[in-house]
């Protein structure tokens, strides 16, 4: 508890005219929250929408990732996925909100939980549990949601804007136990001991540094961070895969079975069944994955032509 991030104070200096449009954007925000969720979901539509003639480039960014993901994918099916994947981009902003604005009753009632059997068998046996979460859409929401069944602990990134920083830590540990500075390895290294339930995201591109090249989906080479099993071999902690998904009614928090062996492999023989279970899981709902985001953009050398 002692590597936790300290929470940032109120300052009056946030009520002067600099934090206005702050102050505006999270009164809009707010009022919004407070519909019934199937008219929020409207609206995220609509929010998508605009994103998508705000940053073009990111629309085609998530395009190409669909395009090298799943190179069977049809033209249609890559617009049809595409087109969902922007509204539920432009929700992401609404569900950012819920996580940090929602009465408890209201995020308990629009969560449910699947595989929380294998969290509670790790803890049970005296082991902490590395949650590989995925970069679903709706993550901010789920991360909030997840403490109602078994408070976590989590890397944090602080925001450069004070104000929307201290929404932001405030937001986020509504439910879950305290955050860890991202760069704290040790910190993590420590909760995982002390048996928590640690969340750690996997699946994004981290730069060559801490890197190896292993297949995801139909890209033969994608960097994937070795950061993954330092953290389970330097523990003795039970990891699974985390996974958040829409559902008609609300959200549903996926924990999939242990993968307790990833550790006692070589890093490419672990990294590739990994990114593997990740491909499986995405694909269960590849519309509310993080496309925009340019997953493929390390290649193994300056010399290896850009995929984008």
């Amino acid at each position: 508890m002692a590597a936790a991030i300290k929470a940032p104070k109120f300052k009056l200096s946030f009520l002067t005219p600099k934090f206005w449009p702050v102050w505006l954007g999270v009164f809009l925000l707010y009022i919004i929250t407070w519909l019934p969720l199937p008219a929020i979901r409207f609206i995220g539509g609509g929010a998508g929408k605009l994103i998508a003639k705000i940053v073009p480039k990111r629309v085609r960014v998530a395009k190409r990732n669909l395009e090298l993901w799943n190179p069977s994918l049809s033209e249609s099916e890559v617009q049809a996925l595409l087109k969902e994947n922007v509204r539920r981009t432009g929700m992401a902003l609404f569900e950012t909100a819920m996580g940090w604005w929602w009465p408890d009753w209201r995020v308990k009632k629009a969560i449910e939980i699947e595989g929380a059997e294998h969290v509670e068998a790790a803890i049970a046996s005296g082991h902490g549990v590395f949650g590989m979460a995925l970069h679903n859409m709706n993550l901010e929401f789920a991360c909030r949601g997840i403490g109602y069944f078994h408070p976590s602990i989590a890397f944090y990134r602080k925001h450069n804007n004070p104000l929307v920083d201290y929404l932001q830590y405030h937001g986020r540990n509504r439910s879950n136990k305290y955050m860890i500075d991202k760069r704290n390895a040790k910190a993590l290294l420590m909760a995982l001991e002390d048996k928590e339930l640690c969340l750690y995201l996997p699946d994004q591109d981290y730069g060559p540094k801490q890197s190896v090249f292993v297949p995801f989906g139909g890209v033969a080479e994608t960097a994937t961070t070795t950061a993954t099993l330092m953290f389970i071999r330097r523990s003795t902690s039970v990891p699974m895969i985390i996974t958040s998904q829409y559902t008609a009614r609300g959200y549903k928090i996926k924990i999939y079975p242990p993968l307790t062996h990833l550790g006692d492999m070589d890093d490419i023989t672990a990294l590739t069944e990994l990114n593997t279970h990740i491909d499986k899981a995405i694909k269960e709902q590849p519309e509310s994955y993080l496309w925009m985001h340019k997953r493929f953009k390390t290649r193994p050398s300056k010399d290896t032509p850009s995929l984008y």
